[in-house]
């Protein structure tokens, strides 16, 4: 078996391990962490099912960056939805036979790199050129947009430039879920790529990469606006209260 192989099937199952466990540590954390205060962002719906639709408008339109700033919406729309197709689109190196609607998205996740690359672009734009948003930009800010923009830029080189064997890349893929390795490709911008993708998984629980779980334990989100018919207690002061 080629070093090169080892050592990558060695670096993704840990990468898969840190990004799962820490992730889950996380956002268990978020989820014993006590809200005292009734603090839903007005105007808030005032019934649980009010909020389950205003949690779908957050996550598929970003509807409150939408009011608070329509050139940051767009660009992190660009990003997220470019994202998504582009990573619909990878699953077919994980599935066989290929799902129909996967085949069908293939197009459109192939293009969508573009579209991912743009909205990266005018959000890193927006952390140099906004005086206000530079002021608050940590170093971390600067290199995650960097790193994803890599990861975009290498992706799209072995679309449309520097082709990749895809059917070797696909058996290594499936080998790793199974493990049963298959040789992995020898190719420099495939390396590049995916020791990119495994940096990401590493980092990604302690990155704050981490709102796409924490916007569903967002006190300004997910509470009902309903203070004046139901008193709140935090989980922790009605148990101070029973002993």
């Amino acid at each position: 078996m080629p070093v090169l192989t080892i050592v990558f099937a060695a670096l993704f199952y840990v990468a898969t391990v840190v990004l799962l466990a820490f992730t889950a540590y996380k956002i268990w954390g978020y989820a014993k962490t006590p809200a005292p205060l009734k603090i839903p962002t007005t105007p808030a719906p005032t019934t649980r099912l009010g909020v389950v639709f205003r949690m779908v408008k957050e996550l598929t339109v970003f509807e409150s960056l939408f009011k608070s700033s329509k050139w940051t919406w767009l660009f992190g729309w660009m990003f997220h939805f470019g994202l998504l197709l582009v990573l619909l689109r990878h699953l077919r190196y994980f599935t066989d036979p290929v799902w129909a609607w996967v085949v069908f998205l293939q197009p459109f996740g192939k293009y969508a790199a573009f579209m991912m690359l743009a909205g990266l672009a005018g959000l890193w734009a927006r952390r140099i050129l906004v005086d206000r948003v530079r002021y608050i930009s940590a170093p971390s800010d600067h290199l995650m947009l960097l790193l994803l923009i890599a990861i975009g830029v290498t992706g799209a080189l072995m679309t449309f430039v520097d082709h990749t064997d895809i059917v070797s890349l696909k058996a290594f893929i499936l080998g790793l879920m199974v493990f049963n390795w298959s040789p992995m490709p020898n190719d420099l911008v495939l390396i590049v790529h995916l020791s990119l993708v495994i940096l990401l998984m590493i980092i990604f629980p302690f990155s704050k990469l981490l709102h796409a779980p924490g916007v569903f334990f967002s006190p300004t989100r997910n509470q009902v606006d309903n203070p004046r018919e139901k008193r709140h207690v935090a989980d922790w002061a009605n148990r101070l209260e029973s002993s």
